[in-house]
């Protein structure tokens, strides 16, 4: 009797293995949320509208909605990585929360389908929807829903017409922010609703300024030399200046930065300086020999094409005429390019129109 009580005491006991298993489980998975590595871009995407750098007037305006003014129907245009959609992002953060954001936030991008039938069905239904509710930390909530169309120049001009309907009739609940680069391919029916803010190309010394603050809190050894050209090489893009630091510092692996050339894939002064004195000595062998190293060891044409205009334009042997063909020329092969013409035969049709300029004056 005893035995089987005993036995029966023990069979009641829930299986302790399975409890510590799923405890053990889900410790280790939170473990691994936390250690999750994000890109320094958005680790370091500004949270607030304070902690957005450089554009001074579209950070009053947004602040003043903040305040409770009413938000008007918003344009923003200008370079990439200048900050445009950090802007808007953190103003939608802020004026609902982290709870409402979700809700009252509809964004879509150029890799989301956003032809006419996507206007007429997905934002015009998102954009009916009436809004209500509070926040729960107690502070005003405005009474409008916010649609963000990132890089519209991509929409079609029957979208972008389909969209001005929409925007006029439901203005009482919800607001557009549309974000591109060139406002030029916006039709006029659009720009007119909205206010525009020109985002101008971060200066210099707030990129530098920005690059080692991130350096400094991920513990990165890098110079001031080493920042400062790597502001050069991004051309006042700031998301590319911090993509090329993660990059470089993952190559060196805890040593000082100092590889950031090969990193932006930028081509080396000697290697254009080699092209300059090909296309000088007037030997078209010696042309064609330098432009298939440049293919073979991988660098990019329309790399090489930017990097020649600079130096083209800062030349201060050749004349005025000599500049304005060599960069008419630069042009029409950048164009070229873009079409998808062959890179070898477009730079050997560059470099002998370089080397007619050049051996004119010999």
């Amino acid at each position: 009797m005893q035995a089987f009580l005993k036995g029966a005491s023990i069979s009641t006991k829930p299986p302790p293995t399975k409890d510590r298993g799923v405890t053990a489980t889900a410790r280790s998975s939170g473990e691994n949320k936390k250690a999750k590595p994000v890109p320094w871009v958005e680790k370091y995407r500004p949270k607030c509208v304070d902690e957005v750098a450089f554009q001074e007037e579209v950070v009053a305006v947004l602040k003043k909605s903040l305040e409770g003014a009413d938000l008007p129907n918003l344009l923003f245009y200008g370079p990439p990585g200048t900050g445009k959609t950090s802007t808007i992002l953190a103003a939608a953060r802020e004026l609902f929360g982290p709870e409402l954001f979700r809700l009252r936030v509809l964004e879509l991008n150029a890799s989301d389908e956003r032809g006419i039938q996507v206007v007429r069905e997905k934002v015009k239904n998102f954009a009916q929807l009436t809004v209500s509710g509070s926040r729960s930390d107690g502070k005003p909530c405005p009474p409008f829903k916010i649609v963000i169309l990132d890089e519209a120049d991509s929409m079609t001009s029957a979208a972008q017409a389909a969209l001005r309907r929409t925007m006029e009739k439901e203005s009482k609940t919800t607001r557009f922010c549309l974000i591109c680069n060139y406002v030029s391919r916006i039709i006029e029916p659009l720009t007119s609703r909205c206010s525009k803010f020109r985002f101008k190309p971060l200066s210099d010394k707030i990129q530098q300024q920005r690059l080692l603050d991130i350096a400094d809190k991920e513990h990165v050894k890098i110079s001031n030399e080493g920042i400062a050209y790597l502001v050069q090489v991004s051309e006042g893009d700031l998301r590319k200046a911090i993509t090329f630091l993660q990059s470089a510092t993952r190559l060196t692996g805890g040593k000082e930065v100092k590889v950031i050339t090969d990193i932006a894939g930028v081509v080396p002064a000697k290697t254009i300086d080699g092209v300059f004195a090909a296309c000088q000595s007037g030997s078209f062998d010696k042309l064609e020999a330098v432009v298939k190293d440049l293919i073979n060891e991988g660098h990019a044409a329309t790399q090489l094409v930017n990097q020649l205009h600079d130096v083209v334009v800062e030349n201060d042997n050749l004349s005025d005429k000599q500049k304005s063909i060599i960069t008419e020329k630069l042009a029409e092969v950048d164009k070229c390019l873009a079409d998808g013409a062959d890179e070898h035969l477009q730079l050997i049709s560059l470099c002998a129109t370089v080397m007619q300029q050049l051996t004119q004056n010999c």
